[in-house]
């Protein structure tokens, strides 16, 4: 049995980093909604509360049901969390009158604690709010200060609770809390009694194993793209049912170029049992005369499942459909702030399940995209798979601002081509989370030899990033985007301008469209 830690999450922005921390140390986390009612298994550790955007003190402050956890296992409370225990047991929490955001030093007032084991005194910390612990209840006792507040930190005395409450004014998930991650390891192994033993090799052995038990007899078919999620779900289910996994990889004339040719072709040395099908056409069909880019990804994903479901009809005794469902969209499917807005259609096909009335099966639906990679290679997936750029399901069909034609896609090919296998080239590929081009549909003049020319303008996007929520645009050499430009202006015929996107996400996203 694998110990599990759950975070309730009050919608801060730092929920999934304070799961992903808890992860790197190796114990497995759950990230649930404040205010869901969930069972105290065995399995359960601890609880940590997390932050959020919400005031204790406000009309429309968020209630978790403290009864469910407090006093059976211990508890990390972060900000708002720390704040609402104040509150709820008789505590005071006033309107912040000194700066409590950014860098602190903090002052261990009980340094013999188990939670600031080698945590040095004036360690580093980072404040983020904008209320402020007062008067303390008699149930809790501070354990650290700072040179603004007088409660950085407190602990449950007295008894008051069968298991020990802690709660931080701070946020000890962030960087900028140099010894926040030794905290966190105190409260999990030594506070917690955590074990540590949730590793990429223990998460593959135990989901194939639950695999094998959960399909039994059945066959699985599934839809890959060449890329990491896919991949690793479909060779877990490969480890656990054999070749009662079947594998659809459909070319929807998006792709890049010669990838259809050579993701099949690595398949094939993966033992994977995978169907090709060939359906440029159907989809360029479906694209003609859509500018719109909600109209594109909606044509895209209707023609997908019309040639999924078209395909699938062929097999018989298909019982599930497999998937590459990843961590962050289970979690925002149960956000605390209700259905987000959407700011564009989903890169993965939806709708394949009532279509086909399949079963699903996702397993990598507890895993964030960094530990699906780790996953991967204790799989000893080979890298070229692992290590490949994120690509949108769209593919090309995104990154041709207009509509599309034949001719576009095989514009942009070339162009993203002579891009990718430059950074392969000089090294830096694994430098940049995801790289592409986008072909713009504005045409500019330019002079080549004696001849004056009229012709598209190619834009450059790479960037770095963990997970995709935000990103940062590489500062890639002068030199290697000099070149790369002179390569497709002179061997792309039909571009004579290449422009390198420099914008961060938020507020632009990672695609044009």
């Amino acid at each position: 049995m694998i110990d599990k830690v759950i975070i309730l999450d009050f919608g801060s922005q730092y929920t999934q980093l304070i799961a992903r921390r808890v992860r790197e140390l190796n114990v497995y986390s759950e990230i649930i909604p404040f205010d869901r009612d969930f069972d105290l298994a065995d399995d359960v550790k601890a609880v940590i509360m997390s932050g959020s955007p919400f005031s204790v003190r406000a009309e429309n402050a968020l209630h978790p049901h403290l009864n469910n956890f407090i006093g059976k296992v211990p508890v990390l409370a972060i900000c708002y969390g720390a704040q609402y225990l104040i509150q709820h047991y008789g505590g005071k929490v006033e309107p912040s009158d000194k700066r409590e955001y950014g860098k602190a030093k903090l002052k261990l007032i009980k340094n013999d604690d188990e939670i600031w084991r080698d945590v040095s005194q004036d360690s580093q910390i980072w404040m983020s709010h904008s209320d402020t612990i007062g008067d303390m209840p008699e149930v809790f006792a501070a354990l650290g200060s700072t040179s603004q507040i007088p409660v950085a930190a407190f602990k449950s005395v007295n008894g008051a609770f069968d298991q020990p409450v802690y709660g931080l004014q701070f946020h000890p998930e962030v960087a900028h809390s140099l010894d926040g991650s030794q905290m966190l390891q105190n409260f999990l192994h030594d506070i917690s009694g955590c074990t540590g033993d949730w590793t990429p090799s223990a998460f593959a052995e135990d989901t194939i194993t639950s695999l094998r038990s959960f399909i039994g007899k059945d066959r699985v078919l599934m839809g890959l793209s060449g890329g990491v999620d896919s991949s690793v779900g479909a060779v877990l289910l490969h480890h656990a049912i054999g070749d009662r996994l079947i594998c659809f990889f459909v070319d929807n004339g998006l792709l890049r170029k010669n990838e259809y040719e050579q993701v099949l072709d690595s398949y094939k040395g993966m033992g994977l049992n995978v169907v090709g099908i060939d359906a440029k056409e159907k989809f360029y069909k479906a694209l003609k005369g859509i500018s719109d880019p909600e109209g594109k990804r909606k044509a895209i994903g209707r023609t997908f499942i019309e040639v999924f479901e078209e395909e699938a009809n062929k097999l018989n005794n298909i019982t599930y459909l497999g998937q590459g469902t990843i961590y962050p969209d289970v979690i925002e499917s149960v956000s605390v702030h209700g259905p987000s807005v959407t700011i564009k259609s989903h890169h993965n096909v939806g709708g394949l399940p009532d279509k086909l009335n399949l079963k699903i099966v996702e397993p990598l639906r507890m895993l964030f995209k960094d530990e699906v990679r780790r996953v991967g290679r204790a799989l000893e997936i080979k890298s070229e798979i692992i290590d490949r750029h994120p690509f949108p399901g769209p593919g090309l069909g995104i990154r041709i601002l207009g509509e599309i034609t034949p001719e576009k896609v095989r514009l942009l090919q070339e162009v993203d081509a002579i891009f990718i296998n430059s950074l392969k080239k000089e090294g830096l590929y694994d430098q940049v989370w995801q790289a592409g081009a986008i072909l713009l549909p504005v045409y500019s003049v330019g002079v080549m030899g004696d001849e004056r020319t009229y012709e598209q303008v190619a834009a450059l996007r790479a960037v770095t990033s963990t997970d995709g929520m935000t990103a940062e645009w590489c500062d890639l050499p002068y030199d290697f985007l000099a070149e790369v430009s002179t390569s497709i202006i002179n061997n792309v015929k039909g571009i004579n301008r290449v422009v390198y996107d420099i914008s961060t996400k938020p507020p632009s996203t990672i695609e044009w469209e």
